[in-house]
């Protein structure tokens, strides 16, 4: 069975959007685009990349596919990451979304995506990891699809913006399983679903 790992950048408040650029995500106002960035540092790349040999493929919602794409093959080779993340599989949920996908090695789900993660999880092999993507995050914590989550926790409160953990969400129970910070003051927490490892 694979597991199916959420790995994003949240704030102290919970906010997950637009971490990387001011122009990435403006959904309801949000200014405070690309507030990620200046925390990045040599031990959150290192961590990100301890989980490269054990990735299968991305999962991705429309939105999140659609920004990634429109960055990442236009990326230097010489960054760690820009192999990694053009080569992977991808797959992407979508109701609006056609094949064939542009981006190399992508999948559009088809059907429920939900139930489409659900006969991936069920395959042997290594982790579908999810970037960004809250809510599809949320849809698969309903049914205890998530088994991980890698969050890098930033010293910083935004007041607003779309958060990771929404009001009357899925209840989920975690148990932490490793903890780092980085220079900058980010705490790299990864947690595992109490269910899937029960």
């Amino acid at each position: 069975m694979s597991k199916i790992v959420v790995f994003n950048n949240v704030t102290l408040d919970g906010v997950m959007q637009a971490p990387a650029r001011p122009e990435e995500d403006p959904r309801d106002g949000f200014a405070h685009g690309g507030w990620a960035v200046p925390y990045f540092d040599t031990v959150m790349g290192s961590r990100a990349a301890e989980g490269f040999p054990h990735t299968q493929a991305l999962l991705l919602v429309r939105r999140t596919y659609e920004d990634l794409a429109s960055v990442w093959p236009h990326m230097p080779v010489d960054n760690p990451f820009t192999t990694v993340i053009n080569t992977a599989p991808k797959y992407v949920a979508s109701r609006t979304l056609t094949e064939p996908l542009a981006w190399q090695n992508s999948t559009l789900l088809e059907g429920d995506a939900v139930n489409a993660v659900a006969r991936l999880r069920d395959q042997p092999g290594k982790d579908i990891v999810i970037l960004g993507s809250g809510e599809l995050i949320q849809s698969l914590m309903r049914r205890n699809l998530i088994d991980e989550y890698v969050l890098q926790i930033h010293p910083l409160v935004l007041g607003s913006g779309r958060r990771l953990f929404t009001d009357r969400g899925a209840y989920v129970a975690l148990r932490l399983v490793d903890t780092r910070t980085s220079t900058t003051g980010v705490v790299m927490a990864t947690y595992q679903s109490v269910e899937s490892t029960a």
